[in-house]
């Protein structure tokens, strides 16, 4: 992987994991580094799940994918915060 694939994966990483935490409703107590990861490996597995299910790669913005990419953070947030929060007190 190019140094410009890796930066994009991290940015794009970045939102999704943004935006999943914006989904979940409270405060997450996890690093910014644990946002990122969560939100790169919902990208890549919402993108896996879209071109399963045959609704990626169509023209324009793929909306479906980028839900799906959403719950997955907003899923994979919620678990860590979870864990990591109990591993706090």
């Amino acid at each position: 992987m190019a140094v410009s694939g890796i930066v994009s994966a991290l940015v794009i990483g970045l939102v999704i994991g943004a935006l999943g935490r914006l989904v979940v409703p409270g405060r997450q107590r996890i690093p910014i580094w644990l946002t990122i990861l969560i939100g790169v490996v919902a990208a890549l597995a919402g993108t896996f799940v879209a071109t399963k299910l045959g609704v990626a790669d169509t023209r324009g913005v793929d909306w479906v994918e980028l839900l799906l990419q959403i719950a997955l953070a907003a899923g994979g947030v919620s678990l860590v915060a979870g864990i990591h929060g109990r591993k706090e007190h």
